[in-house]
């Protein structure tokens, strides 16, 4: 996908465009709104993501200004504004998607990822025997029953089950498991797997430790 990235932050800037290049988005950034309507201007934007308090012209005008003229391109808000009455502010203006600063990268992909399969009509569950993980709502099932993560654990099965078979190197899991305002050290990985292997043990879904590596969810097979 080709992305145009609007933040005014330099270096939470470059941190997303460098994160968004590393999951394969040709990804251009500007630092203001004026900038980012030039750009749109020219199209051939698959996504915007799209920060508020930008120094020129307020990100909620921008976006009334685009959907005006009929350009439909998704635009996923990505702002500290966390008040319910500017995510309804946001998503009434046209956002596709309204996420909130701190954030973890892996979730913008996610993200970004839900809104292009919406736009293609396919909604695809990750499965490996009796585990599905829905990416556009971020929540797993076992044999169609819902198991209880929190963040860190569902960020690193999305890692893992997306990738059945292969091995998902620690500093690749980090990165996708930090926050702007705090980063997941690689050693602190080894915690998260062990809680996640604890919840998924009954189910004969088994994540190996590869040594020097990182780790791989093995497929699952039945009996």
């Amino acid at each position: 996908m080709r992305l145009l990235l609007v933040e005014d932050d330099a270096d939470l800037r470059e941190t997303i465009a460098r994160a968004l290049e590393l999951a394969g988005h040709r990804t251009d950034a500007v630092a203001a709104g004026e900038a980012a309507d030039l750009a749109l201007h020219g199209g051939g934007y698959d996504l915007v993501v799209l920060d508020l308090g930008l120094p020129d012209l307020d990100g909620l005008d921008l976006l009334r200004r685009v959907r005006g003229r009929r350009d439909a391109t998704p635009i996923l808000i990505l702002t500290a504004r966390d008040a319910i009455d500017d995510r309804i502010a946001g998503l009434r203006a046209g956002a596709d998607d309204y996420l909130v600063k701190p954030f973890a990268l892996g979730e913008l992909e996610a993200r970004i990822e839900a809104i292009r399969r919406r736009l293609s009509g396919t909604v695809v569950r990750l499965v490996n025997g009796p585990l599905e993980f829905d990416p556009e709502t971020r929540r797993a099932f076992v044999e169609g029953q819902p198991i209880d993560l929190s963040l860190r654990e569902t960020d690193m099965l999305e890692a893992l089950i997306g990738r059945v078979g292969e091995v998902v190197q620690k500093a690749k899991l980090a990165q996708q498991m930090s926050n702007w305002d705090r980063e997941v050290a690689t050693n602190s990985i080894e915690v998260y797997v062990s809680r996640l292997r604890r919840k998924l043990a009954a189910n004969a879904v088994r994540i190996r430790t590869i040594h020097g590596l990182g780790y791989l969810m093995e497929h699952h097979r039945n009996g």
